[in-house]
């Protein structure tokens, strides 16, 4: 099992979560593909959008569902500095993951994190596990769990 894969299936596990992750056959680098993967609409799909500080440098986690899109100005107000995407080295060295794989739980340094309302429309929830071929099931309301993070308005 890879790091990354054991600090995703670690973090459910300590909260007495009963998910686990499932690899599936083809890779699940996007929403689209996830979906397909998991054979549910793309709005099921969590996105793990990172942004970093332009200011401070650090990680900010935008989780939305896989058909939205992150609205800069909004996202860039909740964290209280003006944001732009981080690149691969930027996103890896604050979470541990690489892009395509980038789970909202498990990473190895605390990363602040805000959920999309739209998540909440749905009993299950797809998140990525940390692999570009591994994805979990979750309910929205384990993943606010998990993330201790808040719902907001942060989509275009």
């Amino acid at each position: 099992m890879s790091k990354s894969l054991a600090r995703v299936t670690a973090a459910v596990e300590a909260a007495g979560l009963t998910a686990r992750p499932i690899e599936m056959a083809a890779e699940t680098r996007t929403a689209e593909q996830a979906a397909a993967a998991a054979g549910c609409t793309l709005d099921q799909i969590a996105k793990s959008i990172i942004f970093q500080g332009q200011t401070t440098g650090r990680a900010v986690l935008f989780v939305t569902a896989g058909g939205n899109r992150v609205d800069a100005a909004k996202a860039s107000a909740l964290a209280g500095e003006a944001l732009g995407r981080a690149d691969a080295d930027a996103v890896r060295a604050q979470t541990g993951f690489a892009i395509g794989g980038v789970s909202p739980v498990g990473h190895i340094s605390p990363v602040e994190t805000f959920l999309d309302h739209r998540l909440f429309d749905f009993t299950e929830i797809w998140i990525a596990a940390g692999t570009p071929r591994h994805i979990m099931p979750l309910s929205p309301a384990d993943l606010a769990r998990l993330t201790g993070a808040p719902r907001a308005d942060f989509t275009a």
